[in-house]
């Protein structure tokens, strides 16, 4: 498994499921956070699909998401939603071969883990990738 700072510093584009369009809301601020810092944040949520949420367009599923970057790939998916939610959103994540599962604060799930693992992509739980990203080491 790659180190948080490693998963950082490979990847390029972040999808992050739940993301709000509303900016008192945590995946607001870390998403504006990311496409401040170079990263392509791709937003997915049903209820925004076909909306631009800063800047960028919404897509519905992370397969639409995914398709949206081809023929690159989603290097993190980004984890916004409920516990009990993240099952499904590791297979998603499988069936679309991202390279990490990231779940945010106080997000854990070990059956999506292990599901995640068993197909290869590296996984990081309760941690949120802004405050990651703000504890990198500065390079030299």
């Amino acid at each position: 498994m790659s180190s948080i700072a490693r998963i950082l510093q490979d990847a390029r584009i972040i999808a992050i499921v739940g993301l709000s369009d509303k900016p008192e809301r945590a995946s607001h601020q870390v998403a504006d956070y990311l496409i401040g810092h170079g990263y392509q944040v791709v937003p997915v949520n049903p209820a925004l699909a076909g909306q631009d949420v800063l800047g960028q367009r919404a897509f519905a599923t992370l397969a639409e998401a995914a398709a949206s970057v081809a023929p690159k790939r989603i290097d993190i998916v980004d984890c916004f939603r409920k516990s009990e939610d993240i099952v499904a959103i590791a297979e998603e994540a499988v069936a679309i071969k991202a390279g990490c599962l990231w779940l945010q604060l106080d997000v854990i799930n070990e059956q999506a883990e292990k599901i995640a693992r068993a197909a290869g992509l590296d996984v990081v739980m309760d941690h949120c990738t802004k405050i990651e990203h703000r504890n990198l080491p500065v390079a030299a």
